[in-house]
């Protein structure tokens, strides 16, 4: 799931493609090689989702002062196989469109990632506590979000049937 959503990202077009890994940092490493990624470790995420989300912010700024500086970030999750590149790629689209600082998806009731956040709003990002993620600034700050349709973020892996399920639906 890790190089799918990788590949996803990099196919988007967007630069750079950082993945921010924490438990399990070894094993699940081998997944991304070969891919024009940039990877952090994430020593706190036992702590939470917040915790990667600085982190990855922290390595962009570093990607930044040495390349360019960027309009903002797409924050996505391993675990929603069935987003696109053509969806991740068109928050940013959408960003530049609307000039709202946050552009998140839509699904299942709700608004979450993968989203697009700009540069305006990294410092609402890095004062996440460690145990929030990202879908806190979203709903905080709704008036200045648009929100676009996404039901294939819906569809999460979370356990092993949902793996299997998964595995099934992605076989011809």
């Amino acid at each position: 799931m890790l190089r799918i959503a990788a590949e996803s990202a990099l196919a988007s077009q967007c630069v750079p493609v950082i993945v921010v890994l924490g438990a399990r940092e070894a094993e699940i490493r081998p997944a991304l090689l070969g891919l024009n990624v940039e990877i952090v470790v994430n020593d706190r995420w036992a702590e939470g989702m917040g915790t990667s989300i600085q982190a990855g912010l922290l390595a962009l700024a570093t990607w930044e002062r040495a390349h360019r500086e960027i309009a903002g970030t797409i924050l996505a999750l391993s675990d929603q196989p069935f987003v696109s590149p053509t969806f991740l790629r068109g928050l940013a689209e959408k960003y530049h469109e609307s000039g709202r600082p946050i552009v998140a998806a839509a699904y299942a009731g709700t608004a979450g990632v993968p989203a697009f956040f700009a540069r305006e709003t990294f410092p609402l990002l890095m004062a996440l506590k460690p145990e929030h993620g990202c879908k806190a600034v979203i709903l905080g700050h709704i008036a200045d979000t648009v929100l676009v349709e996404c039901p294939e973020a819906a569809r999460d892996i979370d356990t092993p049937d949902d793996y299997a399920l998964t595995l099934k639906d992605r076989t011809p």
